[in-house]
């Protein structure tokens, strides 16, 4: 019982500090959690626990999606798709991992995201501030235009 407590408490706090986070630290916390979730699946390939070990790489692979589609390919266009590409390699490794019950693969990937997380993580503050201003501006005004197609019916293709 403890367990599932202590669960929902820090599943309470995360969604809290979510709804207060800025776009830089919500991808931070994506990068961390990505990292936590293998190396959960390593030990569970190392204790032979097969099926955790697919929840968790499954619970990874999201991560990677989320991730991914949050490049912005717009801004160099070359970069971001090398960076799409590398997600995709991530994931394919990933399964590679998990249906040959290897860590191998896993580390691989723990060795690729590590230097992205620390790169972001040295994002001076002045640009985070930038650019988190612009993502939420960005937001704001894709919440306006569909508050507006609301207002004038559409959202449910009238």
């Amino acid at each position: 019982m403890y367990g599932r407590n202590l669960k929902a408490y820090n599943r309470t706090k995360l969604e809290a500090e979510l709804l207060v986070a800025s776009p830089h630290r919500v991808t931070q916390m994506l990068f961390e959690g990505l990292i936590e979730r293998l190396n959960q699946a390593k030990g569970y390939i190392e204790t032979n626990d097969f099926a955790k070990k697919s929840t968790f790489i499954g619970k990874a692979i999201g991560i990677i999606n989320g991730l991914q589609g949050s490049v912005d390919p717009s801004y160099d266009p070359e970069l971001g798709e090398r960076i799409i590409g590398l997600y995709e390699y991530m994931k394919d490794r990933l399964n590679d991992a998990n249906i040959n019950n290897d860590v191998a693969p896993i580390n691989e990937v723990i060795k690729l995201i590590t230097p992205i997380k620390e790169a972001w993580d040295q994002i001076p503050e002045d640009i985070r501030d930038e650019q988190n201003t612009a993502i939420t501006k960005k937001f704001e005004e894709i919440d306006a235009a569909q508050r507006e197609r609301n207002r004038k019916g559409f959202a449910f293709g009238q």
